[in-house]
């Protein structure tokens, strides 16, 4: 079954049960083009519709490094010779389908673990920022980067990491400086909810770990809770009730709700069932 999500630049296993594991792939640093995000995104729309896998751990099979971000090849795309309007509107739907690709992972309903070490460089940002949680090994260097290589971040972070942080100063300092900042600030400004002490191995064992916690959990719970933080985080207060009530008319009618409050009382492991393909 792991085959069917792998591609050439994606290693998916399941380490435990309902829980993927993809790995970022592409010796020597992971760094992504066009056929990479591609695929990278396809295989997360994929996971959206399964409805047995329950949560995706995202990480890097790499022993040094999460991703050094995207290869600077892909940046030289279009002939500069072209005519303008048309080599702009052009460039604009490249730039769409990345924004795309890195955005199926926030739109996969089901929760994605980042789960980073050593460089996590530009890109890397981008798609941990659309990450549900983000762990990081002690070893972790991350920096936006995009600023230079004559960029301003266009594929999520400038969207989603101050969002994520709450420091409009420190998303500015970092995202116009392009300073590297370690595991340890990054904890503490909230980009990553957990340290974890070494590299690749520990840290993404930790990330299986909490993965197979909240896989246990009801499906139907867990999917609407990611859908419901994303809500609130777009719209006021009174919206976010007004559709968390609209949300839950409907979940609570499903079996999930006596299951769980069934085997609260009996002291038995729940058992939910899987959630419906798409």
């Amino acid at each position: 079954m792991a085959d069917a999500y792998a591609g050439k630049f994606l290693k998916a296993t399941f380490p435990t049960q309902h829980v993927l594991l993809l790995e970022f792939n592409r010796p020597p640093v992971n760094a992504f083009h066009e056929e990479f995000w591609l695929e990278m995104g396809a295989i997360f729309r994929k996971v959206d519709r399964d409805g047995d896998i329950r949560v995706v751990v995202l990480a890097s099979a790499l022993p040094k490094l999460f991703t050094a971000g995207i290869d600077i090849t892909a940046l030289g795309k279009f002939d500069p010779k072209e005519e303008p309007v048309a080599r702009g509107f052009r460039t604009r739907v490249y730039i769409q389908e990345f924004q795309a690709a890195i955005s199926a992972i926030e739109e996969c309903r089901v929760p994605v673990i980042g789960s980073s070490h050593g460089v996590a460089y530009g890109l890397a940002i981008d798609i941990l920022s659309a990450c549900d949680i983000r762990l990081a090994a002690a070893n972790s260097i991350f920096s936006i980067k995009e600023v230079d290589v004559g960029l301003a971040a266009d594929i999520g972070t400038l969207a989603r990491f101050p969002k994520i942080i709450g420091n409009q100063s420190l998303t500015r300092e970092l995202a116009f400086s392009t300073r590297p900042f370690k595991a340890d600030e990054a904890h503490q400004m909230g980009f990553v909810s957990r340290v974890v002490p070494g590299s690749r191995e520990e840290v993404v064992k930790a990330a299986v770990e909490l993965a197979t916690v909240i896989a246990s959990k009801s499906p139907v719970a867990v999917v609407g809770t990611k859908h419901l933080l994303l809500h609130s985080r777009d719209n006021p207060v009174r919206d976010n009730l007004s559709y968390t009530a609209t949300w839950n008319q409907l979940a609570l009618q499903t079996p999930d709700l006596p299951i769980a409050a069934g085997s609260a009382l009996t002291k038995k492991t729940p058992q939910f069932r899987s959630l419906p393909k798409l």
